[in-house]
């Protein structure tokens, strides 16, 4: 198990070098200048000089990796052009609000598919199969960016139950997540569905019936084990894309997460910042990606051989 830990990580170094390299390399691409975003078209040739000496933006750009990867290996992510603080401060303070969002998404995502995935597959082609089924495909259908204001509308404006948005308590946290985990949802129900037919349909199954089993032992202490593996890579692709669905739904809902962040430091042409939280993001999705390997040798004991 050891030696299979190992491995694993040394796969992720160079998957993180890559993501790190990348975040460097894009952002000079984006076309403008943020020290003339900064100071103004009209700022004197010298103050712009002197700015571009301060943030470190008039050396060579080997030098400017050099001294990225550095900064990023002490933590250090350089200085917010527009907030007056550090990158590194900007995101450990906006951070833990994302990942509230992206867990509390996940939290319902799994609640609502995994009962109904299972209900499905027992009572396969019948009326609450496919009503299951219906249910699932409009989820499927309705961006973030729809049901978010059709919620707020709903339960916030017309019934008054929720806040409209902002942060602190678990009746702001109602609305974002269901509107992040709603689709999630619908994908996790029709993979547990799947998976649940298969696994029903296995000698295995068959033979813990003989033996006299309860339904519901055999059900969800043997098939939905088994069933669960293919669920567990869904799950860790789908957490990059409710990092993604973040920045939406985090604008939506005024949340004071790394994804509105994201957006402010994009409007704001924020050099730094905007290379800070999109190296957060990436290197959250590779944690992600690593912790869901770990979580198959859980699942799946044969990986452990």
């Amino acid at each position: 198990m050891l030696r299979y830990l190992s491995f694993r990580a040394l796969y992720t170094l160079p998957v993180v070098w890559l993501v790190v390299s990348l975040v460097f390399l894009l952002i000079h691409l984006v076309p403008g200048d943020p020290i003339l975003q900064m100071l103004g078209e009209g700022a004197p040739a010298t103050d712009v000089q002197a700015a571009r000496h301060a943030y470190g933006l008039d050396v060579p750009i080997g030098t400017q990796y050099v001294r990225y990867w550095n900064g990023v290996l002490h933590g250090n992510l350089g200085p917010s052009l527009r907030f007056n603080q550090s990158v590194s401060t900007l995101i450990a303070q906006r951070y833990p609000y994302t990942l509230e969002l992206t867990f509390g998404a996940l939290l319902i995502a799994i609640l609502l598919s995994i009962p109904a995935g299972v209900h499905s597959s027992r009572r396969r082609d019948r009326w609450d199969d496919r009503t299951l089924s219906v249910v699932s495909l409009f989820g499927l259908s309705f961006p973030n960016f729809a049901l978010g204001p059709i919620l707020i509308l709903f339960f916030a404006i017309k019934l008054g139950w929720l806040p409209v948005s902002g942060a602190g308590s678990l009746a702001h946290l109602i609305l974002p997540a269901i509107t992040m985990g709603g689709a999630l949802a619908a994908i996790l129900t029709r993979m547990v569905r799947t998976s649940m037919l298969e696994e029903l349909g296995q000698d295995y199954i068959r033979t813990a019936r003989a033996k006299g089993l309860s339904e519901q032992v055999v059900v969800y202490r043997h098939a939905l084990r088994n069933a669960m593996i293919p669920v567990v890579t869904v799950l860790g692709l789908q957490f990059g894309a409710l990092l993604a669905g973040a920045i939406v739904t985090e604008t939506i809902f005024s949340w004071p997460g790394i994804g509105r962040l994201t957006i402010q430091a994009i409007d704001n042409r924020d050099y730094y910042l905007v290379q800070g939280c999109i190296l957060a993001i990436g290197l959250t999705y590779v944690a992600v990606n690593f912790l869901t390997d770990l979580l198959y040798s859980v699942v799946n004991p044969r990986i452990r051989q």
